[in-house]
């Protein structure tokens, strides 16, 4: 077992720790949100942003170049919001840019991180700061899964006791399942829908650093208009099922094995599957994420390669 898989497996002891700052913030619900961050960050947006507004506070997820070159491509309104930025390091160049720059126009920016005394933090009004995994590396595990949790607890959505367990106890569930799939695919396919469609984007995201693979990630029934037609024997489709997409994705899950492809049914059926209890979608793809990032190490590992050591990639992007 490397330090990535040991990240995985041993992130939930974090999950339940005190999230520093957030019992002194509340968003406005009267204010549109910009949840901002890049790569990983960004993905973890989307499913916030969809999670917010799921809950009735109007929410956009920006990538944190596009917010710091563009905002007004993405602002409707000139009043004031909130930006709600997202980055591990808490030193991202674009998004510490994007959240000073927000702060100077009068917008109120919340900060996440797993880094304390950051960048982030000296350009935010409020900063929730979590401790991750001592062994993470330059793949994002345990901290996205953080950077989620805090991101869901901040959004007002309740999360019942136990759930940390229940994650760690769905994680050790999915190992041996996750052996028995042909991992050593050369097209890989992500399919989530709604609050999933970040994860779906994360998921394939750790399936490129750690096995540079190509990948793709889609809305379940966006697959259907184009991408379809590069499905073949080869190609290995996880398909992350939304609880109120179920008859579809059953259907589209049916149509690409009879394709050739082989599907991992996350919540619904595949060839594998995995049976999950959680209704609520955001709170499913956070007990998704530790699985998506043990198949992404599965895959590198089926394919020779060191996840510790993904290639042109460091632990901090920041750029001159």
């Amino acid at each position: 077992m490397n330090d990535t898989e040991r990240g995985i497996f041993e992130q939930f002891t974090y999950w339940q720790q005190p999230i520093q700052g957030l019992e002194t913030v509340r968003l406005n619900p009267a204010q549109p949100i910009a949840v901002v961050g890049c790569g990983t960050s960004y993905y973890l947006a989307q499913t916030l942003a969809a999670t917010l507004n799921r809950l009735g506070k109007s929410a956009i997820a920006v990538p944190g170049g596009e917010w710091l070159l563009h905002p007004t491509a993405y602002q409707a309104t000139q009043g004031p919001i909130q930006v709600l930025a997202l980055s591990r390091s808490g030193e991202t160049t674009e998004t510490v840019a994007a959240a000073r720059n927000s702060r100077a126009a009068g917008h109120r920016v919340i900060g996440i991180t797993c880094a304390k005394g950051s960048s982030l933090a000296a350009v935010s009004d409020h900063i929730l700061e979590l401790e991750t995994h001592p062994l993470e590396g330059i793949v994002m595990t345990a901290s996205a899964s953080l950077m989620l949790w805090a991101g869901l607890r901040l959004a007002g959505l309740a999360v019942p006791p136990g759930f940390a367990e229940r994650a760690q106890h769905l994680l050790e569930a999915s190992a041996p399942k996750l052996s028995t799939l042909p991992l050593n695919q050369g097209h890989l396919v992500y399919l989530g829908a709604a609050e999933l469609y970040g994860i779906a984007n994360e998921a394939a995201l750790k399936a490129q650093e750690m096995s540079l693979s190509l990948v793709q990630a889609y809305h379940p029934m966006e697959y259907r208009h184009g991408p379809i037609s590069m499905v073949e024997k080869g190609v290995l489709a996880t398909l992350l099922y939304h609880p109120a997409g179920l008859p579809e994705e059953t259907a589209l899950a049916r149509e690409l094995e009879a394709k050739g492809a082989t599907v991992l049914g996350l919540g619904g059926p595949g060839q594998v599957s995995l049976e999950l209890d959680e209704p609520n979608p955001a709170l499913r793809g956070l007990l998704l994420l530790p699985v998506l990032q043990l198949l992404g190490e599965r895959i590198a590992q089926a394919k020779g390669l060191d996840s510790t050591a993904p290639r042109h990639l460091s632990k901090v992007v920041t750029l001159s």
